[in-house]
């Protein structure tokens, strides 16, 4: 048999009837199938999955791999189990509630061959639920993590050259319970030779479950706190410290561990926040940063600066005010090259927050009106050539 293209990995937990629509997805890919294998690996099911998995592997055009086991609590198993036994080029996992475009594998694996790419994310939309946007502005040949958006999407639906994953020994940590395709796709962008964007055609629908099972609406807030940890040890680890880290360490303060201080944290009882500060604490202590806390706005910033200082009572009421999505009074100083937001306990002594946490950098900065850009950055600029014209006149003097 000659290598396919790409291996499908499938890990299938109590997916009836959603896995109905998602194999039919895979039946109607345009690309020859003979360039696709299918491993799909059903985790202790007992809704019927495993045998209507059997069922598909006896009629699919595809060569099809169904491996049965015992429940592994939770993706990362049943992804790994797929991944050692796949022999394609490439691999995408596809979960077994979601579905393909029908030109998603032709499109990619193309997109690939033709960049050169080690790793290619197909445009995705949702269904019954939120997908993420900011990447797919336009197809893009070959980008990285560092000049595009793709730090935002770290789901595991991507097309990965399986090369890559061999060479660096990449595979899902079973260990974490809830992002754990973050820490994999995150790795994989680090490590990768190139990544493709393809924004013209959706390649992927990501399927909202009516019955409230979908992996990621579940999980207690301390395996958000688990996941956050991993993700920034990754980038530690992978990225040295200054610019290109902070730029990458927003991802996991901004998605991951910010929302534990969102208006969730105000029904939380006082023993859960206690701990959620806890919890915080050496995450705040080794990888929040000015450059991290400069590119967020500034109500994030504010709430992750409290959480950095351990200060909840000053937290309670910002997160009251954020919820009741007020909009902060804006303060214009330095001729309006300065814009602070008055949220609360701006300025209030007893409380001694800086001023500098309420500073609106200029992309949240341009919305109000009578902000001059440009602020300190040109002023500084305008100093500095009138002290090299100073600098200069007294040469030309000292050499007459």
């Amino acid at each position: 048999m000659t290598q396919p293209d790409v291996s499908v990995i499938i890990g299938a937990y109590e997916a009836m009837p959603y896995l109905i629509e998602c194999l039919s997805s895979v039946e109607a890919q345009t690309i020859d199938p003979t360039r696709v294998e299918v491993i799909a690996v059903d985790d202790g099911s007992t809704d019927g999955t495993g045998e209507y998995l059997e069922e598909f592997a006896e009629r699919a055009p595809m060569h099809v791999l169904v491996i049965r086991q015992e429940n592994s609590g939770g993706p990362s198993g049943p992804r790994n189990v797929g991944l050692s036994k796949a022999t394609g080029r490439y691999v995408f996992f596809l979960d077994a509630d979601d579905r393909l475009g029908p030109e998603a594998l032709e499109r990619m694996v193309g997109m690939a061959d033709r960049a050169g790419t080690d790793v290619v994310l197909g445009r995705v939309e949702g269904v019954n639920r939120s997908a993420p946007k900011s990447m797919w502005g336009k197809t893009v040949e070959r980008t990285d993590v560092f000049s595009s958006n793709i730090k935002f999407t770290l789901s595991a639906q991507k097309l990965f050259r399986r090369e890559l994953l061999d060479r660096h020994g990449m595979r899902f940590d079973e260990s974490l319970f809830t992002g754990e395709d973050a820490l994999f796709t995150m790795e994989a962008y680090l490590r990768a030779d190139g990544v493709s964007v393809v924004a013209d055609h959706t390649c992927y629908y990501l399927v909202g479950r009516d019955d409230g099972k979908h992996v990621t609406k579940s999980g207690s807030y301390t395996l958000r706190f688990d996941s956050a940890r991993a993700l920034m040890e990754l980038i530690a680890e992978l990225v040295p410290a200054g610019g290109r880290r902070d730029q990458l360490m927003v991802r996991p303060f901004l998605v991951t561990l910010l929302p534990q201080f969102g208006p969730k944290y105000l029904t939380d009882s006082e023993e859960i926040r206690r701990h959620k500060f806890e919890l915080a604490k050496p995450l705040m202590d080794t990888y929040w940063t000015e450059g991290v806390a400069h590119r967020l706005k500034v109500h994030e910033r504010l709430r992750l600066h409290l959480v950095a200082e351990q200060r909840p009572e000053l937290l309670l009421d910002v997160v009251k005010f954020v919820k009741a999505k007020k909009q902060a009074a804006a303060l214009l100083e330095r001729k309006g090259r300065r814009v602070y937001l008055a949220y609360p306990h701006f300025r209030d002594r007893a409380a001694g927050v800086p001023d500098s946490v309420y500073l609106a950098e200029p992309r949240e900065a341009r919305a109000f009106p009578g902000y001059r850009e440009g602020g300190v950055d040109t002023f500084v600029r305008r100093a500095v050539r009138k002290a090299r014209r100073v600098i200069t006149s007294r040469e030309v003097r000292h050499a007459a």
